[in-house]
């Protein structure tokens, strides 16, 4: 697989490499007490317990002690693991170095990122240490490229932003479809249409404090909303494409599939990181690619109803939250706190089911889908998260993969994919695919 040159850095920093080597921990889970966060740790815990994983060392951290000692308690009685405690916060610098310094690989759960998240990723770069966390939030992660990515190169960290179900999916999803396009046309797809055929799952407390602070900042600022608006925010090369990219934000009606359309929420940062992808995998979808994201509903009357009402509601909600009085108030009367979130049943019945529609300039079609069997938002996305620091820590060497800000397809790709097939429930398939007639 190719790489940008985006990625790159000297060689007089393997000194520096080679001394950040011999690490004390695989992995540490930032945050490990919050909801997400203590989902994310009894699944590693548990995953980790076989004894071909016992060389893997890894510990729980965050800033209150008697929060991690109760999950400690839990997780060793579920588990019969060792598992170490780590105390740090995001407002001591010095706590945080003292904690990245110790490992391969940095978990965060700590959310709203534009709030909390950059003292952690700033001690990552400075240390070397490679980091993955499940922000949905493209504005944080456009503050940090450009703060942080010459020293993440020089440093050797690897930043792999969006590890849950913003973006892995439809990353992950594009980037197969891509190859089996290769594979069977010998030409990427020029158009991709991702589809959210059924989903079943709540929002965390947290997810929607990440959407509150981005309305917060959005509302505020005008250059924010232009940033938003950009399909390639992500893309920091001199020369990013600016191919008109189709946004779904109205009900619309595919005839291709007899289904009515409404706008899907988290387009904003899946499209975005899919464009970062393609920059990093120089190019290979090509320089003209499209890719839109929407949900399907049902054909007729009762799906083009159920179409407005869901366009109405996202529309209603991100005018809400873009207003400081009407913010506050959904924030505190009427929206999950965070902290919060579906119970272990409703996490264990949800699943995802994405489409993905390619097409090639010479009319060649494919369909892929990529599904999930639990509730996107947490058991999913805790286990994406887990496996792609995994991922990140055993299986990308620091000679393939550089320093730098990354995204899940670029970095990880095809053994990113197979972790999460054999041990996250997640599919990758082929539907169909047609030779132009």
């Amino acid at each position: 697989m190719s790489h940008s040159s985006d990625a790159t850095h000297s060689s007089e920093n393997n000194n520096f490499l080679d001394n950040k080597l011999e690490r004390l921990y695989t992995l540490i889970l930032y945050g490990a007490t919050s909801f997400v966060g203590q989902i994310t740790a009894r699944y590693l815990a548990d995953f980790l317990s076989g004894q071909e994983h016992q060389d893997i060392k890894w510990a729980i951290a965050g800033r209150n002690l008697d929060k991690l000692e109760k999950l400690q308690a839990q997780i060793i009685e579920e588990n019969d693991v060792k598992i170490d405690i780590i105390i740090a916060d995001s407002d001591d610098a010095v706590s945080l170095d003292k904690m990245t310094a110790q490992t391969k690989v940095m978990i965060s759960t700590v959310g709203p990122y534009l709030k909390y998240g950059e003292p952690l990723i700033k001690s990552c770069v400075e240390n070397g240490t490679d980091y993955v966390d499940l922000t949905g939030e493209a504005i944080f992660i456009k503050d940090m490229l450009d703060k942080y990515q010459h020293q993440a190169q020089q440093s050797g960290a690897r930043i792999v932003n969006s590890c849950g179900f913003d973006s892995i999916p439809s990353d992950l999803g594009v980037y197969f479809t891509q190859q089996q396009s290769e594979a069977n046309f010998n030409t990427p797809c020029d158009t991709i249409h991702m589809r959210v055929k059924a989903a079943k799952g709540g929002l965390s407390g947290g997810t929607l404090a990440s959407m509150a602070t981005i309305f917060e900042e959005v509302g505020q600022n005008k250059a924010r909303r232009q940033q938003l608006s950009n399909p390639y925010l992500l893309n920091n090369d001199n020369n990013a494409p600016n191919v008109r990219q189709d946004n779904i934000n109205k009900p619309q009606y595919d005839t291709k599939h007899g289904r009515w359309l409404a706008p899907f929420i988290m387009a904003t940062i899946n499209t975005r990181i899919v464009h970062r992808s393609n920059q990093l995998l120089s190019y290979e979808y090509g320089r003209e690619f499209k890719y839109d994201e929407a949900m399907w509903m049902q054909d007729g009357v009762k799906g083009q109803l159920i179409s407005y009402g869901m366009s109405a509601g996202i529309l209603g909600f991100v005018t809400a939250m873009t207003f400081k009085r009407s913010r506050e108030f959904l924030s505190n009367h009427v929206l999950t706190k965070s902290g919060d979130g579906p119970s272990k049943s409703e996490q264990d019945n949800g699943y995802f089911d994405l489409r993905f529609f390619g097409k090639t300039t010479n009319n060649e079609t494919i369909a892929t889908k990529v599904t999930g069997n639990k509730d996107p938002g947490y058991g999913s996305t805790s286990q994406m998260l887990a496996q792609a620091a995994l991922c990140l820590a055993e299986d990308i060497s620091k000679n393939d993969i550089k320093g730098g800000f990354w995204t899940p397809a670029s970095a990880m790709g095809d053994k990113l994919i197979e972790r999460l097939k054999n041990h996250a429930g997640i599919t990758f398939e082929v539907i169909e695919s047609q030779h132009a007639s």
